[in-house]
């Protein structure tokens, strides 16, 4: 006798319920991006164009008189090392506080809080001229733009299917380096220029497309899980503010974690430092007598990076295939530590700038090779330390500013800048061997290595 169709109904799930992991992508999820946060990914070009557009020009406005009117030191100390130390902590507080409130709720802080104090830097701080409230207001406001960009961050890795996280990935860093520096810094440049703007009104320029981004990040991205703590059942207390204790205490109880910081303040440490050292190595600043202008070593700056955003998109969808642990030690740790040498030593020996231009491009492009990073490390832990392990990657982020450049100012003056180029090497040779311990199942290359074993 036959059983009754009700009873094997149970062992098949319902249709309206497919695996997230095993459907099939359609649109716009076929180039990376998950349909319900594209406009997360908009919002954060926008955002970060506004952010950028004062980056070229910042440091020197706040010297003139019809400006801070500050001393040169003073304005770097204001522009640099505050600003500096609030995208630091912010960059730790974004993991953090998104698996508290949810990210959707740090995005709308990131937001409102850029506009609110850059509000008071340009209306109540610069007309005063008074140093304290002028570093006291923009260093603040440092702690927006990280809220704001890397809690979407967040959203987007823990929300979207592993096999999609390599390309979710480069779509976001493609546009947070579009919009800081290359886009605002173009913007900027064509503000000042051919459209007649002041250098103040250039600044309520970026006050508006930051407002802009910020709306659209806080009211268009319709994914449902943004209002919710990145937690699961086994955290009793997701919205307790003892698990910012979390974001630290990981460090040793996953060591992996410890390793990815690491690896990621490594990632763009160099960058820095490069751009920082120039000027007095290429160009002519100080004693030295270098071989390029300022205008080529800043086109030089916007090349390497607009080669980095192409580079961004293509690496977060080859990591998706060629494996995320596979090729950041490949690619970004072992590709960097040749490209740095080659680009300083042979750029200096031929004095040509279109070989530092060519060289520029190729570091570029290698440095896209940490973009699967962002994928591998929220994966390496559970679902209730997605928060935390973020958290330390984007606290690498922000420390790589700071790393980069203290290691030209404590190596330059004794080494040169031949020994800082070497230097640099030798920090990507050893994240390199710290990398080879970012291992985890979810990673595409180890699920292709986990099957050829199997068919053996």
């Amino acid at each position: 006798m036959n059983e009754p169709a009700t009873s094997r109904q149970p062992q098949h799930p319902p249709a309206s319920q497919p695996d997230p992991e095993s459907r099939p992508l359609r649109g716009i999820e076929r180039i990376g991006i998950p349909k319900p946060l594209f406009w997360g990914f908009v919002a954060v070009l926008i955002y970060m164009v506004g952010d950028g557009v004062e980056i070229s020009y910042l440091t020197d406005y706040l010297t003139q008189p019809d400006g801070g009117g500050l001393a040169g030191e003073q304005a770097t100390f204001a522009t640099v090392t505050v600003y500096g130390v609030a995208v630091m902590v912010a960059s730790w507080l974004s993991g953090t506080l998104s698996a508290i409130w949810g990210p959707r709720r740090v995005i709308w802080l990131g937001a409102a809080w850029w506009v609110v104090f850059e509000a008071i830097f340009l209306f109540a701080a610069i007309p005063s001229q008074n140093f304290a409230f002028i570093v006291t207001t923009y260093g603040i406001r440092g702690f927006a733009y990280p809220l704001f960009a890397f809690a979407f961050l967040v959203w987007a890795q823990t929300t979207s299917p592993t096999r999609m996280r390599g390309s979710v990935a480069g779509w976001f860093w493609f546009a947070f380096t579009g919009g800081l520096p290359t886009l605002g810094a173009g913007v900027a440049a064509l503000a000042i220029g051919p459209l007649g703007f002041t250098l103040y009104d250039t600044l309520i320029l970026s006050l508006v497309l930051v407002a802009a981004g910020g709306l659209l990040g806080s009211f268009a991205v319709r994914e449902p899980s943004g209002l919710k703590p990145i937690a699961d059942a086994s955290v009793a207390e997701p919205r307790s503010y003892r698990r910012l204790l979390e974001g630290v205490d990981i460090l040793w109880r996953d060591r992996r974690t410890l390793f990815g910081g690491l690896v990621r303040i490594v990632n763009t440490a160099p960058q820095y430092g490069f751009f920082a050292m120039f000027p007095f190595t290429f160009g002519s600043a100080g004693a030295n007598e270098g071989f390029l202008s300022v205008a080529q070593i800043a086109t030089l700056t916007a090349t390497a990076y607009g080669a980095n955003i192409a580079a961004n998109l293509f690496f977060g969808v080859f990591g998706d295939y060629f494996g995320w642990r596979r090729t950041v030690t490949v690619f970004g740790c072992l590709g960097c530590a040749v490209a740095t040498p080659l680009w300083y030593f042979t750029a200096m020996a031929t004095e040509s700038f279109a070989v530092a231009i060519a060289l520029g491009c190729l570091y570029g492009v290698l440095l896209a090779g940490f973009v699967p990073l962002s994928a591998l490390m929220p994966s390496m832990v559970q679902h209730k330390d997605k928060g935390a392990s973020l958290a330390i990657l984007n606290f690498g982020a922000g420390g790589a500013a700071f790393v980069g450049p203290m290691v030209v100012t404590l190596a330059y003056p004794l080494v040169g800048g031949g020994g800082v180029a070497v230097i640099f090497s030798c920090l990507y040779l050893g994240v390199a061997v710290l990398s080879t311990r970012l291992k985890d199942p979810s990673d595409p290359g180890e699920k292709r290595l986990a099957a050829r074993a199997e068919t053996v």
